[in-house]
């Protein structure tokens, strides 16, 4: 019998392959709408209708579609383009960040009955999102509209629309692997079973024999050279501690060979008969264990060359430092307290996985496109890594579905850029969600030793901290993480004695990296709990306490290193407004109901940081006339739901004095600038931002010089309106400026520039009131309100987004999701099954208030807003659950069980 398939009303015959699922049926048809996000049903990114019900099509057997309609996201419109209802309202709400979940939950909305809708918490309990709060989404569902429209030269502030939001919610934004390349190879990577052995031998012969195996890569085909897959502007930031394949595997799960073959099931066959012959050496994972005399060295090399602290002791980065002296700031104060917390190893958990496509162009370019915060700094390292000059790599993030620090790595590049420089031929290597978890980088667990004295009155005397990060089995971001930690969170209150000790520390388990917040939300979480702890041991209101002794206006920023980072200023202060936003929420009456016998509580937690990374960041951008008289503006940052672009069109749009749909925006490629440090630490907005301001302001400036010549009228008489120069005399439109400026041979384009110094700083508070079960651990989120301190917000909707998506990732980093690294050091949840992600019944609408300052630093007075939110929630809640409880909590995450443990433990009952 044949087979039959209708797809968005056209027909296919092809017949599926055996065991194919529905997705890759549709997705090689070219339906790139369907998602894949996590290959076993737990995501709904794949959500497609067979004959109008929604099923997850990785689930789905292609073969069952036999005979019957399928509709993706891009079949919910009708045929002359009427978007359907659904997608006009997730339009209007904006309900989507990257959006690469959003074709998902369209799908499950568009097939909702009225009781469906009436309970979204279950009818979404399939569908996951990460980048924001699933506020967006119920928005979104109930019509409310939250988009304005744009009008000329006023765009700056205001709640205007993603330039990509139509293509988002048709399907048809394109993503990392949303292309069709011809001739395309597909790569596996055969990985390691141990957590430390040496390798022997590799005999590929019987992979080589797989029918449309075309090449086996192993250590001896790499590079010698040792890089870091951190990017950052400055390598030496980083330890070169890794090799693109190497003979020595640190970890379970490190890549030991790469299969590339016609399919990814041959490639996946050749993996399975790949002989690895290993010499199993000793290990550790735990990194206090690890410093101890005697421990199995990671990493023996030279600690100059490869820049490791201390090699024999596994001490990858540490910094020491003391200000005043603690000893005596402690016999100074009226009441010490001294305890210890711990925070857990945490997945990026980006819908979208790790990825590349390379291929040479007729050209003979190398061209690389990948799901990557850092195209620039990539190419920097292809090309150092492969001696190859710059202007014959080109790297490409497209449209990115989710970073979150996780990647500003090089994790796939180097691999998929090595067999193409060996077969010539395009490959593709795209990380399974299993992948995501042992083969690419967590969040860095840590241990921090906190003691803090004060004295009666509520006066800060001393605080000392003790961090020990682990680092993992490679120092990829160890040592920054490590020293920003200890940064911002002791920086932002005052006490003349501070002391830090911090360690870095290798370990035989997956590698840490960066991840939102960099590290200060471990040492905040410590910090920010002890300080509401001795607070209460002092007698004082936690938040009186810490108003106190937070760090004001003008004030130095002083860690324990003692001296003040000269190009770090408080630009603009909102912490005062944040801790009253905070205060007003005390006072208001409770109104949620608690059901009998729950204990209620409530907590605080501030946090700062500072508006870009040390040492410079680097962002060009260019804004061009074009010929019909619109603009074409040229930005190195990716776009991966940070919204940056939206901003940057913003911005232009108010110098230029036109409307955000006549800006055209062409980013995150290594062809439209000259230079862009990547997509992290905050910087779209305030460095990239910056860039954009210069180039938009500069154009303008050209525009209204050159009309002033041409029109012989002084340039004081010509302003910029919404498609022409006005003078006293009449218009003279863009159109005709560009043809006169083309007749003489003047471009009519300008760039920007800038270096990411000086910076500021950005504040936050974070308050919950919840409700806790004593006799089942449960615990309720009564009210949740955030304080964000953002300078001048550049899109309220779009910001408010970014701060709701800080506290909704950081409650499942607070409340359930751990990475589980076993006793060998093997990861034990490599699902979203057995990684509880937040879903829509978790998380509660944040009231964000953002507070009335202009930075004198950011560009129209903006400041970084994407990072900091998740910093102050952990502490936040931990210091609500001590308030309901009289517990205090000292390591995540806040399980239910672990709760109703330590309740019972302690004998405490309902009041």
């Amino acid at each position: 019998m044949s087979f039959g398939i209708e797809v968005n009303g056209r027909p296919f015959t092809q017949e599926p392959r055996p065991g194919q699922c529905l997705r890759t049926y549709l997705r090689e048809r070219g339906w790139f709408g369907v998602k894949k996000g996590c290959d076993a049903g737990d995501c709904g990114a794949c959500t497609v209708h067979v004959d109008g019900e929604p099923v997850h099509s990785c689930l789905y057997p292609a073969f069952r579609a036999d005979g019957r309609e399928v509709t993706t996201v891009e079949g919910l419109a009708s045929e002359d383009g009427e978007l359907h209802p659904v997608q006009r309202k997730f339009l209007d709400a904006q309900g989507f960040q990257c959006g690469f979940c959003t074709a998902g939950f369209l799908m499950t909305t568009a097939a909702l009955d009225d009781d469906q809708l009436a309970d979204l918490p279950r009818a979404f309990k399939g569908n996951l999102r990460r980048c924001t709060g699933y506020r967006a989404i119920e928005d979104a569902v109930r019509g409310v509209c939250h988009a304005e429209a744009p009008s000329a030269g006023e765009a700056v502030g205001r709640n205007l629309p993603a330039p990509a939001g139509p293509q988002v919610v048709t399907g048809t934004a394109r993503y990392t692997f949303d292309v069709d390349i011809p001739g395309m190879l597909h790569m596996k990577l055969l990985r390691s079973p141990h957590a430390h052995a040496r390798i022997l031998a590799i005999d590929t012969s019987a992979a080589l024999r797989v029918p449309g195996v075309h090449a086996v890569l192993t250590h001896h085909d790499a590079p010698e050279r040792h890089f870091s897959t951190a990017r950052h502007e400055h390598p030496e930031e980083d330890p070169d501690d890794t090799r693109v394949l190497d003979d020595t595997v640190r970890y379970i799960g490190q890549r030991v060979a790469a299969v590339v073959a016609d399919s990814e099931a041959a490639a996946e066959e050749g993996c399975r008969l790949v002989e690895v012959t290993y010499d199993v050496l000793p290990a550790v994972v735990d990194p206090e264990e690890a410093m101890r005399p005697g421990a199995p060295v990671v990493h023996d090399k030279d600690a100059a060359t490869a820049r490791i602290s201390r090699p024999q002791e596994n001490v990858v980065g540490e910094a020491h430092g003391e200000i005043g002296d603690v000893e005596a700031g402690f016999a100074e104060a009226d009441t010490v307290y001294e305890d210890t917390y711990r925070t857990q190893r945490v997945q990026h958990a980006s819908l979208e996985t790790h990825g590349a496509v390379a291929w040479f162009d007729e050209d003979g370019r190398l061209n690389v496109r990948t799901s990557s915060q850092t195209p620039f700094l990539t190419r920097r390292a292809l090309c150092a890594l492969y001696d190859l000059p710059p202007e014959r790599v080109r790297v490409v993030a497209g449209r990115v579905g989710g970073g979150f620090g996780g990647k500003q790595e090089m994790l796939v590049e180097d691999i998929v850029a090595l067999a193409v420089l060996r077969l010539r031929r395009p490959v593709k290597l795209e990380y399974t969600r299993a992948e995501q978890f042992y083969g690419a980088t967590t969040r860095h667990p840590f241990t921090i030793r906190v003691k803090a004295g004060a004295r009666r009155d509520g006066t800060l005397t001393a605080l000392q901290l003790r961090v020990v990060s682990n680092t993992g089995a490679y120092g990829n971001h160890g040592p920054a993480v490590m020293f920003h930690s200890v940064g911002e969170s002791m920086a932002v209150y005052r006490a003349p004695h501070k002391k830090v000790d911090a360690f870095s520390v290798y370990t035989h388990t997956v590698p840490a990296g960066a991840f939102r917040g960099y590290g200060l939300g471990q040492v905040m979480f410590a910090v920010e709990s002890a300080l509401d702890e001795l607070a209460r041991r002092v007698g004082l209101d936690p938040l009186e306490f810490k108003a106190k002794n937070i760090i004001g206006p003008g004030e130095p920023m002083i860690t324990a290193g003692g001296e003040e980072e000269e190009d770090l200023h408080i630009a603009s202060y909102g912490l005062d407004q944040c801790i009253g936003i905070v205060r007003r929420a005390q006072e208001e009456p409770v109104s949620e109901p608690v059901p009998d016998g729950w204990l209620v509580g409530e907590g605080t937690a501030l946090a700062m940081i500072a508006t870009g990374p040390p040492g410079g960041y680097i962002a060009d951008a260019r804004a061009a006339l074009l010929p019909d008289g619109t603009f074409d503006l040229a930005v190195g940052t990716a776009e991966f739901g940070n919204g940056t672009t939206t901003v940057h069109r913003q911005i232009a749009a108010g110098e230029l004095a036109t409307t955000v749909e006549r800006i055209t925006v062409r980013q995150s490629d290594t062809d439209v600038v000259k230079h862009d440090t990547g997509a992290f630490a905050s910087t779209g907005v305030v460095v990239a931002g910056k860039a954009t301001l210069r180039a938009s302001r500069a154009l303008a400036d050209m525009l209204l010089d050159f009309a002033a010549a041409t029109l012989r009228v002084p340039r004081a008489d010509c302003r910029l309106v919404e498609e022409a120069v006005a003078h006293p005399g009449g218009r003279l439109t863009l159109k005709e400026l560009y043809e006169a400026a083309r007749a003489v041979g003047v471009t009519c384009a300008a760039d920007g520039h800038f270096g990411g110094t000086p910076r500021s700083v950005a504040f936050n508070a974070q308050w919950f009131r919840l409700a806790v079960d004593p006799g089942t651990g449960e615990i309720r989120i009564l009210r949740s309100v955030h304080a964000a301190d953002a300078g001048k917000v550049m899109n309220p909707m779009q910001c408010r987004g970014q701060v709701e998506g800080g506290v909704a990732q950081a409650l499942g980093a607070t409340l359930f999701e751990h990475v589980r690294v076993d006793a060998r050091g093997e990861v034990e949840t490599a699902a979203f099954r057995r990684y509880r992600l937040p879903q829509y019944a978790d998380i509660p609408r944040t009231e964000v208030h953002f507070m009335e300052t202009a930075d004198a630093i950011g560009p129209l007075g903006a400041k970084s807003m994407s990072e900091s939110p998740f910093n102050p929630a952990a502490a936040a809640f931990a210091n609500a659950l001590r308030d309901a409880t009289g517990l205090r909590f000292t390591e995540l995450p806040l399980t239910r069980d672990r709760v109703w443990l330590a309740l019972d433990a302690a004998g405490v009952t309902s009041p």
